[in-house]
């Protein structure tokens, strides 16, 4: 037995001591001296606490190099899966489960995209030399350095990234901004299927008819496959556990309206939560040229920035840039459709997907002169119309490499307009501010002119004039702000203010309203401090105007002197989400019962869960709430007559039942921190037991969609798991740009067991704030890049 015990303690030191080399293998080195081949001169990396490279080098060139080399050793493999995303090549490393989601962006001609925009480009140009420079520095860590653990687990070979990549992957994130996929089909089968009075609930003001009537004729199965094309463009973000890019905050405020006499500019970017978090945060410093920067996988240029003379935030501009088009087909010739009287042939090619364990799948694209035929991803159950994806993506030339190389430049008014002009896809609201005095909003994409009348919010008839663009408008017709007289900017993805129609899927404006009430107070001088109140901010509007004209119905239902007593609560409720409210939980409960008990006998399942996954049905809701005669009230199929007291009613009593069964049976114990928190989920977390050892959270979440800290779950039933929110929150005052604040909402690092994997959760649920330095004096620590001989 001591021989045993012996051997058994020998093994189980082995494998800790295995275990222990494994894991220090794969962690990034933040200190020491590398020899780093093609660079011109050495290069400095210092890291501050955060874990943040600060990067001194001789030329910009070598300053790229050196990021890419930085970025690759905290986040391969997150450029790993998101390129494999944009460019249809989950399934590989994935399996089968992953097909559909493949075939969804093989459609999508995203690959294709990259091909034809890397063929056209200057190769002398600053942003492609830069561009490659960085590449080579991610390649070149790959290369020296072992596999990431997820490599490992997932059995991915190693290979070089590439310009695609990088353009495919700007494609993967136009995507993730269209709601056509999910909107236009489902508002079309309401008011096809049901009737145009359905309609009147969602917001659509501007003829939402359409002036020209054509109503492209689609049968059963077409409406089963655009069903079904909604589902697949839901879930192919979710179920590869990346990130998806929803909404954003950002405003400026000028120096006659701030504490200091200078600017201050704040920003937090939508998008959905996942580990590593979608910012990569570094300074980068070369002669004439300086920034800290906010960077995506395999883009060396940042996304959001500043430095002491200026800075920049986006939000989402969330216009239509994409029309679905039902074709007509020649009954005589399938491969043909009808265009503008003439029959004209589709475009038909095969492609070959990977899968693991499996055989490779071939799948066939099809492309209209409308664009790629996007319902085929459904298969043989695609039904007889062919429904093409117009996508301003694929026809714009959309020169966004250089757009981005330039913002990160752009330090006056004349060059962040010229440099906006370059962002074509997707539509960006991009809000910027100077040391010297300047703010400014630019609406940056460019907007395709349809004929009179066409509403690109339903499908539209390929074979009459209504899917035709008769060109672009020029970018002086886009919005836009520059220094204007109110003395501040706010840009929050409502409909902007604008000469023309502009088509979009807006969020409501409760939020932007929010913001600008703040703003608009004279007596204010803004700081960073009272701007973090203001980022943190958790009231709305909209859960006491929906429950205003039901209140008087909800006190009719309600049992009891509890029940009694919960509705009050409501009726005081000033839409506040803090984590002890039990008024924020019951209306949330009670919102979703109110759509279901409403809409889902119309609906169906698969229509009503695709309809309130839209941003339509927040507009619905109100509409809705305050129309007793809407005939979503009625009994959809039955000879009774539905009123709104009856389903107010259903929906209260199912409300109160659920949080009883899911939460408490005692309603104090309903509180929203307990039924509302956020977990960031890793792509592998997505696998039980790896959740445990991948994820991180979860928290109790305060923020509520559409509130300005906008921690947003899903319409559905408690508990509400938080899917998406501020990616990370700036605040910079340009009367010293060095004491900017920021914070990311998981770490810095997407290395497991690294110190900065998940270092800054908790503060960032807290709503804590870290500077973002620059120039950091001293290091925590210092790499140093030295050319290879």
């Amino acid at each position: 037995m001591k021989r045993s015990l012996t051997f058994l303690a020998v093994v189980i030191a082995a494998v800790a001591g295995g275990g222990y080399w494994y894991v220090q293998g794969k962690l990034p080195q933040r200190e020491g001296e590398v020899a780093l081949a093609s660079l011109q001169a050495p290069v400095s990396v210092r890291y501050d606490a955060r874990g943040v490279p600060h990067i001194q080098a001789n030329n910009e060139i070598d300053l790229y190099r050196a990021l890419g080399y930085v970025h690759a050793q905290d986040r391969l493999f997150q450029m790993e899966i998101i390129r494999r995303l944009a460019r249809g090549e989950l399934a590989e490393i994935l399996g089968s489960k992953l097909l559909p989601t493949d075939t969804l962006f093989r459609n999508l001609r995203i690959r294709e995209q990259a091909e034809r925009y890397v063929e056209r480009q200057d190769k002398q140009a600053p942003a492609w030399l830069a561009l490659q420079a960085y590449l080579d520095g991610v390649n070149a860590w790959q290369d020296s350095h072992p596999k990431p653990m997820e490599f490992d687990v997932l059995g991915i070979t190693a290979r070089p990234f590439t310009a695609q990549d990088t353009l495919s992957i700007a494609g993967y994130m136009a995507y993730s901004f269209a709601a056509a996929f999910r909107t236009e089909p489902a508002l079309t089968f309401v008011r096809d299927q049901l009737g145009s009075e359905y309609l009147k609930i969602f917001d659509l003001d501007w003829n939402p008819q359409g002036a020209l009537h054509s109503r492209p004729p689609l049968a059963a199965a077409d409406w089963k496959s655009l069903e079904h094309l909604a589902q697949v463009s839901q879930q192919a973000l979710s179920e590869a556990g990346i990130p998806q890019y929803e909404g954003s905050n950002a405003w400026a405020v000028s120096g006659s309206r701030t504490r200091s006499g200078k600017p201050l500019l704040a920003g937090d970017p939508h998008i959905s939560f996942a580990v590593p978090s979608v910012w990569y945060e570094a300074e980068l410093s070369a002669p004439g040229f300086n920034l800290y920067g906010y960077h995506q996988a395999l883009n060396p240029f940042a996304s959001l920035g500043h430095n002491r003379d200026f800075g920049w935030s986006l939000t989402m501009f969330q216009n239509d840039d994409v029309d679905l088009i039902a074709e007509q087909v020649n009954p005589d010739n399938p491969d043909q459709v009808r265009i503008n009287g003439q029959w004209q042939a589709l475009t038909i090619t095969q492609d070959t997907i990977a899968v693991k364990g499996e055989e490779p799948v071939t799948i066939t694209l099809r492309r209209s002169p409308h664009g790629p035929i996007v319902n085929d991803v459904i298969g043989t159950n695609a039904g007889p119309t062919p429904i093409a994806m117009w996508w301003a993506f694929l026809e714009t030339e959309n020169p966004i490499l250089d757009g981005f190389y330039q913002i990160n430049r752009a330090d006056s008014l004349d060059k962040m307009r010229a440099a906006a002009a370059k962002v074509q896809a997707p539509g960006l609201n991009l809000v910027w501010a100077n040391a010297r005095g300047d703010i400014g909003w630019w609406a940056a994409a460019q907007l395709p002119i349809r004929p009179d009348g066409v509403n690109p919010a339903y499908i539209l008839d390929g074979s009459t004039p209504q899917a035709d663009k008769l060109g672009f408008y020029p970018f002086s017709a886009n919005p836009q702000q520059e220094n204007p007289a109110s003395g501040y900017i706010v840009s929050a993805n409502y409909q902007p203010p604008a000469a023309m129609p502009i088509p979009g899927y807006y969020n409501l404006p409760d939020r932007g309203q929010q913001i600008d009430r703040h703003l608009a107070d004279p007596e204010t001088k803004w700081d960073t401090q009272n701007s973090q109140a203001l980022q943190l901010d958790t009231v709305s509007d909209y859960g006491p105007r929906t429950l205003a004209p039901l209140l008087g119905t909800l006190r009719e239902v309600a049992s009891g002197d509890r029940e009694k007593e919960l509705v009050e609560q409501l009726a005081s409720w000033t839409g506040d989400y803090p984590l002890d409210s039990v008024s924020a939980t019951l209306f949330n409960q009670f919102l979703y019962d109110l759509a279901y008990a409403a809409m889902h006998d119309e609906l169906g399942d698969a229509w009503f869960q695709t309809m309130i996954s839209t941003r339509a049905i927040d507009a619905a809701l109100p509409r809705l709430a305050a129309d007793a005669e809407s005939p979503w009230w009625g009994q959809h199929g039955s000879s009774e007559h539905g009123n709104r007291t009856d389903t107010v009613k259903r929906a209260w009593q199912a409300s109160i039942a659920h949080l009883r069964e899911t939460l408490d049976n005692d309603p104090a114990a309903w509180q929203w921190g307990t039924a509302h928190t956020l977990t960031h989920n890793h792509p592998l977390g997505l696998q039980k037991p790896l959740n445990l050892l991948f994820n991180v959270g979860a928290f109790a979440a305060p923020g509520t969609h559409e509130v300005p800290n906008n921690l947003s779950a899903k319409i559905g039933p408690a508990p509400w798991p938080v899917t998406y929110g501020p990616s990370t929150r700036r605040l910079i005052d340009f009367a010293d740009a060095s004491q900017a604040l920021t914070i990311n909402p998981v770490g810095q690092s997407g290395v497991l067991f690294d110190k900065h994997y998940a270092d800054q959760a908790e503060d960032y649920i807290e709503g804590v704030y870290h500077k973002a330095q620059m120039g950091v004096t001293p290091a925590q620590s210092t790499l140093r890049l030295m050319p290879r001989n």
